[in-house]
């Protein structure tokens, strides 16, 4: 077989197989006029609360509102300071200035790029000495694997402070705390979670999810969800709209069942891979380094929501595999403290070098789960190819 084309994700791939039960799910929705709120996303919620081993489970707008919905309920706001990697999707720092706290930005471990809790510990001190009352630390379980949740809570614990989850991309992902077992999302104050179509679990549109293990959390985020109106039209708070639409619940609840299976074939393919690249010589050469796993011998340690290279001239990489038909993405090219809109916080180049260096190195190559071992190989002899041209 011939391999020309191999796109960074193939959603038609996926979806393809449900379609009828898909349009089965969007036509009850139909059929029930009952389009916010409702059956099918109280349904939706106990599903996905029993998957994560969550007290509960609360579906919302998208995975930016989840982070806003979890500061709004923890009354973060005006003088105070949240803690926060600075190498994530922009929303986990945007949601912080959204509410009007300060971000004080953490650098990232060099092997797994989640938050560095020595940087972490850093943060917290500096924004204290600003002045700040620092509230909430928001670790994010990046590309599909758990932050040092371990230390992040003994930190969060020294210092009383609230743990948000960002685990936007970790859906289903485990990691050892407190030597359990636990989900992505379960561990701190409240979980946040994405269905944006690219995820492990995607919806046909926006969507998202705020889990916690205390009821009075969840009451005050269900509080806030709907504009703070309980009963209806009698607002005891200034809330948002931050519901979750009932096409998308009940398309969520047809493809959960599918997850594990879907995260057994990114695991495996991240297995393939790496004996793909261990074959080529790339990685002894020193052109190619791999995702570092925190959790190996953990089930879902890593559900490979992306596969990180980090490798040499990365940007003719880039240009190369483009030429070759071959997907690829940078997750993420410029760190929060290095952003325009947060130039008013003062930070400057080399402030967090670890993240300054991944964002020139790492790139995403295809790992969704109906690859095929023809389409890797053409990934890893491609890859080899530029290497080979350049060196």
């Amino acid at each position: 077989m011939s391999i020309n084309r191999v796109p960074l994700l193939d959603l038609a791939a996926q979806n393809g197989p449900l379609k009828n039960e898909i349009l089965a799910a969007v036509e009850r929705v139909f059929d029930s006029g009952k389009f916010i709120m409702g059956p099918f996303v109280e349904k939706f919620e106990k599903e996905v609360a029993g998957y994560l081993n969550s007290n509960f489970a609360l579906g919302v707008s998208s995975g930016t509102d989840a982070l806003v919905l979890a500061l709004m309920s923890l009354g973060v706001g005006q003088g105070d300071a949240v803690i926060t990697t600075t190498f994530s999707f922009f929303a986990t720092g945007g949601a912080i200035s959204r509410v009007g706290a300060r971000p004080y930005f953490a650098d990232i471990e060099k092997d797994t790029y989640n938050i560095c809790p020595m940087s972490t510990e850093k943060a917290i001190n500096k924004a204290a000495n600003d002045g700040y009352k620092v509230k909430a630390i928001i670790p994010v379980h990046l590309y599909g694997q758990c932050a040092d949740m371990d230390n992040i809570m003994s930190i969060a614990t020294k210092y009383d402070l609230y743990v948000i989850e960002d685990a936007a991309q970790a859906i289903g992902s485990c990691c050892m705390y407190n030597g359990e077992v636990r989900q992505a999302g379960t561990i701190g104050h409240i979980g946040c979670f994405s269905f944006f179509p690219s995820k492990n679990l995607g919806c046909l549109g926006d969507g998202g999810l705020v889990t916690s293990q205390d009821e009075t959390i969840h009451d005050k985020m269900k509080l806030l969800r709907t504009h703070g109106a309980r009963p209806k039209y009698y607002h005891a708070e200034i809330g948002g709209n931050f519901r979750l639409d009932a096409v998308q619940a009940e398309v969520l609840s047809v493809k959960l069942p599918h997850l594990q299976k879907w995260h057994d074939g990114r695991k495996n393919n991240a297995k393939k891979y790496r004996q793909l690249f261990a074959k080529s010589g790339l990685i002894e050469m020193g052109f190619v380094s791999l995702p570092i796993e925190r959790y190996p011998n953990v089930d879902n340690g890593h559900i490979y929501n992306q596969f990180m290279l980090r490798v040499q001239k990365r940007d003719e990489l880039r240009t190369f595999l483009s030429g070759k038909n071959i997907g690829n993405e940078v997750y993420y090219p410029v760190p929060f403290h290095l952003q325009k809109c947060f130039a008013d916080l003062r930070y400057e180049k080399g402030d967090c070098p670890e993240a300054e260096s991944a964002a020139t190195q790492l790139i995403a190559i295809p790992v969704y789960p109906e690859l095929t071992i023809e389409q890797m190989q053409y990934v890893v002899d491609s890859i080899k190819e530029f290497f080979e041209k350049e060196n």
